[in-house]
């Protein structure tokens, strides 16, 4: 059912206004600085700190992963990274995987997130032929979850009050699409 090859062949993807890339070394610098700002981690949830040294053999090994497709947001004109997105713990059994997108600072409110997410679900179901992709969002995070919707995401479910930050505890939104209502709903030239 799943295609392995569309995953262990890392594509490059593109949309009107941005290109996926395979993460690879070239981007350890702007991935490093990108970890450490405190919003992106808010966001995203992420407590661990890392080093550059963490962060250029995260980025020079992406490839070198079979079950799993790691992509750099670029401007195509400029080649800047605008953030990185992935397709990861696949479960094969049932042709789905999870997905997460994080966008660097200057990048956020400006269709980038959305247009991004549809061109990595189109690969998803068309190519690697997942029946589902779904992801977490904290509920605080409206921006986000509004892009998600856009991209065609479902909310399927609340967990109330499972992510603790700096003190609070906030509900976790459950969102998911599928293959076939995904495809019927997206225009065909994108």
């Amino acid at each position: 059912m799943i295609n392995d090859a569309a995953l262990a062949q890392k594509p490059t993807l593109h949309g009107p206004t941005i290109t996926l890339v395979p993460l690879a070394a070239r981007h350890t610098e702007p991935m490093w600085r990108f970890t450490a700002d405190e919003e992106t981690n808010r966001l995203t949830g992420t407590r661990q700190t890392f080093t550059h040294d963490q962060i250029r053999t995260w980025c020079a090994t992406r490839a070198e992963q079979p079950d799993r497709l790691d992509l750099a947001v670029e401007d195509p004109a400029t080649g800047r990274f605008l953030g990185e997105l992935a397709l990861n713990d696949l479960d094969r059994d049932n042709a789905s995987a999870s997905f997460r997108i994080a966008l660097t600072p200057g990048s956020t409110g400006r269709g980038i997130g959305t247009e991004a997410t549809r061109l990595l679900l189109r690969h998803a179901f068309e190519e690697v032929r997942l029946h589902r992709v779904h992801l977490e969002v904290w509920a605080f995070n409206e921006r986000a979850a509004r892009a998600y919707e856009k991209a065609g995401f479902v909310l399927e479910g609340r967990a109330r009050q499972a992510h603790h930050w700096a003190g609070e505890f906030h509900d976790v939104l459950h969102m998911a699409a599928l293959r076939d209502e995904w495809l019927a709903a997206q225009p065909q030239a994108y």
